[in-house]
């Protein structure tokens, strides 16, 4: 069952039936069809093997139900079944990635379009099923054009006793499941995509709940393929995590991301904290690109960057800090101030789940005017999914640490630390940083609305700012930390020391 079985065969070893065995073997290869592989190749992809061989250790594939072919002996010779249709378009076993055990499945585009056979998806059942006995982290490259037609061999009306999409989605929380998707992804292929915990993408995959014929058949139009479900729309709708240059690329995030999950700490290598200290702009109100903040904090070469073109207000990452990995979110005040609207809420709620699925520690960076307000804003349903946020923070079971960069604003800034200031295991801030119950001007004009009315009105704007630089005053994250609002005020430079030594006092 495994790829380092030998194809020679050995002159001690009786040959009975094991020269069938080997010539039946390189038929599943992709030695056996050079002519599609060569083609394949022009387009400038790879092949299902050549993905799943990059990813996995040499040598530690165990392959299952590598001799299966597409049910569809009543139409077609044998023969032809076993030398065009091997695996049933799907190749799947364990491994080892970097070490550490792993299932991985790959539809083949190369038979039949990558679509999913009956017996594919008996192998895929039986693949998901004890990954989840197993407990292991599940690949899943996603690459296809949904059900087959034409499996005659198995009686069937309408299939949807089909175990694998159910089978699939109940991994969640048992285990880490990452999809890959390159070229076209439609129909089944794309649920199985689309209930995995995260969703990597190359530029020219197309990921549609039904491809061009299924749309033509229910007589919504003519559509190409490339039309469906573009990368660009999918990424910035928040449906794909990451996006990369190529499959090798693919591969190598994946093989990261698996790194996050279930490893040991690793040995640390940040760059100069000293540098947190003159990475805020001067004034509060200038926005600035948190995403070189988040990179300094953490290891250097560790972040990878979740969803980014979805909600850009709120940024997501995996990252290790001093050698622990750790899932950070973080507001963006180059987009909307860093307020949160319901899209972000949305992605804080996904990535906090996720967090808390991959038992990944969080760390929260806020500077946030709190959430977005407004009737546009209500028309998204922001009651609703800012309170999934609140809710995914408050029922987290790992650690949460909380950093006040800058502004912490009302309910957005509570929501950014699990419902409270004293939900994270630890809350500080920096020196600069300014909390309270809604941005303080705002605060100043509500709370003395009849006294300014009173006012004439050109000593009213006079009184504004007088009173808000008192309001900053007693708002500024030393007076916070002296009624024991926040835990501690630090250096900058501090953080990323602070934020590991609380971690390894929960692990502990």
């Amino acid at each position: 069952m495994t790829d380092a079985t030998p194809d020679a065969v050995p002159d001690s070893q009786p040959a009975e039936g094991l020269t069938e065995l080997l010539a039946r073997r390189h038929l599943t290869t992709d030695a056996a069809r050079p002519d599609k592989v060569a083609r394949w190749h022009a387009a400038g992809r790879r092949t299902a093997r050549e993905n799943i061989a990059d990813l996995v250790d040499a040598g530690s594939f165990v392959e299952y139900g590598r001799f299966v072919t597409a049910a569809q002996e009543q139409r077609r010779h044998l023969a032809e079944l076993v030398t065009e249709t091997p695996a049933d378009g799907i190749i799947g076993g364990t491994a080892t990635v970097g070490g550490r055990p792993c299932a991985v499945l790959s539809y083949d585009y190369l038979v039949m379009a990558g679509t999913q056979g009956m017996r594919g998806h008996r192998k895929s059942d039986r693949l998901i099923e004890v990954a989840g006995r197993m407990g292991l982290p599940v690949v899943f490259f996603t690459e296809g054009g949904g059900g087959r037609p034409g499996d005659v061999d198995i009686p069937l009306v309408s299939a949807l006793d089909v175990g694998s999409f159910a089978l699939w989605s109940e991994l969640q929380g048992a285990a880490p499941r990452i999809a890959v998707v390159s070229g076209r992804c439609f129909a089944g292929n794309a649920v199985l995509a689309g209930c995995a915990d995260l969703r990597v993408a190359t530029p020219d995959a197309n990921l549609g709940m039904a491809g061009p014929a299924m749309i033509a058949g229910g007589g919504l139009g003519q559509f190409a393929p490339e039309e469906i479900g573009p990368v660009e729309e999918q990424a910035a709708n928040g449906v794909l995590d990451v996006v990369v240059d190529d499959e090798e690329e693919a591969v190598d995030v994946v093989r990261r991301l698996l790194a996050y999950t279930g490893w040991p700490e690793l040995e640390g290598a940040g760059g100069d904290p000293a540098a947190l200290r003159t990475m805020l702009p001067d004034n509060d109100r200038e926005a600035f690109d948190v995403r070189p903040v988040v990179e300094a904090m953490c290891d250097e070469g560790s972040v990878t960057w979740l969803r980014e073109a979805w909600a850009p207000e709120l940024v997501t990452a995996f990252a290790r800090v001093d050698g622990i990995a750790v899932g950070v979110m973080a507001n963006q005040s180059t987009h909307l101030a860093g307020a949160l609207t319901a899209d972000a809420s949305t992605k804080a709620a996904d990535f906090l789940g996720l967090c808390e699925r991959w038992r990944l520690p969080v760390v929260s960076l806020v500077d946030t005017p709190g959430f977005m307000v407004g009737p546009e804003a209500e028309r998204t349903g922001l009651v609703r999914e800012s309170s999934r946020m609140v809710t995914a923070g408050s029922r987290l079971t790992v650690p949460l640490v909380g950093v006040v960069l800058r502004r912490g604003y009302g309910l957005g800034a509570q929501a950014m630390l699990g419902g409270s200031t004293h939900r994270p295991l630890l809350t500080v801030a920096w020196p600069g940083a300014h909390l309270g119950p809604m941005g303080l001007e705002g605060a100043v004009r509500l709370s003395m609305a009849k006294e300014l009315a009173a006012l004439p009105e050109d000593d009213r704007e006079a009184a504004v700012a007088e009173h808000t630089a008192a309001m900053r005053r007693h708002a500024h994250a030393l007076n916070v930390a002296r009624v024991f609002e926040i835990d501690d005020v630090i250096d900058p430079a501090e953080t990323p020391g602070v934020i590991a030594a609380t971690l390894r006092a929960a692990a502990g």
